[in-house]
């Protein structure tokens, strides 16, 4: 009898223990700490820069350009569109961070001015170089410790598609390629999706089957000049134009968007400037 209940209590201990070693599914689809903007490419307004600014601390913020997504050729290292426009909103402490290797973004040397900056800006590009240089890194660590110490994410273009945690455009062929050979984002959010230059790149409709074969994720449309800002499980859309919403029950009939917003009733709504959705509950808060 002593022989079953030993055996009985190793065989709880042992369950308990590897409970406690899987990892746990996050409860939320937003960051738990800090905030995202994730903006849809083309021109970015003083509106948006001016909330970056502001949820990275204000002036005296520490902010880091991440440059990964350029063509080589392209890559400033010391000036660029990014930082002169900070500069003239009142930020002076802004630097780079560039690299293709991910052996160097494993390292304590190239992450350290990372431990003490407050934004990070991660500008356009291909999303898929981002994924390369970062994904499983000491980089990565860093970047959500930005956010656990109540600081701010941004990007553009691909550095908007990077931050979902399923990346759609991301085949190095090319990106007309929806799900390609690369598709794990950075994952500051949860079970969702997000393409950029929406409208203006006639790409409303290029979700549509990334969400049928993939129905437990949200997508996330966004157009130019538009951005969402993400804390917890709620967003809200400022700029010039819309943000579209993509989810399998919308896609299925099975519900129907605001009808002031969709009128055909189609597998997409739209949401504008200043109002807010739950991601979690996946509608419109009012």
């Amino acid at each position: 009898m002593k022989d079953k209940y030993l055996v009985l209590i190793l065989t709880v201990l042992f369950f308990c223990a590897e409970s406690k070693s899987q990892p746990k599914e996050p409860t939320a689809i937003g960051p738990e700490k800090g905030s995202l903007i994730i903006v849809g490419g083309g021109n970015v307004g003083v509106e948006i820069w001016s909330k970056f600014i502001e949820l990275a601390g204000g002036p005296g913020a520490n902010i880091i350009i991440v440059t990964t997504a350029d063509e080589d050729s392209s890559i400033s290292k010391g000036r660029s569109v990014e930082k002169e426009t900070l500069e003239k909103l009142g930020v002076h402490q802004i630097s780079f961070l560039h690299t293709r290797d991910p052996k160097i973004a494993n390292t304590e040397a190239f992450v350290a001015p990372l431990k003490t900056a407050t934004g990070i800006w991660f500008r356009g590009g291909r999303q898929w170089k981002l994924a390369d240089a970062y994904l499983h890194t000491l980089t990565q660590k860093e970047f959500m410790n930005v956010l656990n110490r109540g600081g701010v994410i941004a990007g553009t273009s691909a550095g908007a598609t990077i931050q979902g945690s399923f990346m759609v455009r991301g085949d190095t062929k090319g990106n007309t390629i929806m799900i390609g050979d690369h598709t794990e984002g950075l994952g500051f959010m949860h079970k969702v999706t997000i393409d950029q230059h929406h409208l203006k790149r006639n790409r409303i409709f290029d979700l549509v089957d990334v969400i049928k074969k993939y129905p437990e994720l949200l997508g996330i449309g966004l157009d130019e000049s538009t951005a969402i800002v993400v804390q917890k499980d709620i967003f809200q859309v400022i700029g010039t134009s819309y943000v579209a919403i993509y989810d399998i029950d919308q896609i299925n009939g099975q519900s129907k968007g605001p009808r002031e917003l969709n009128s055909s009733s189609g597998p997409f709504y739209f949401l504008g400037n200043g109002q807010k959705f739950d991601l979690k509950l996946r509608k419109i808060t009012r």
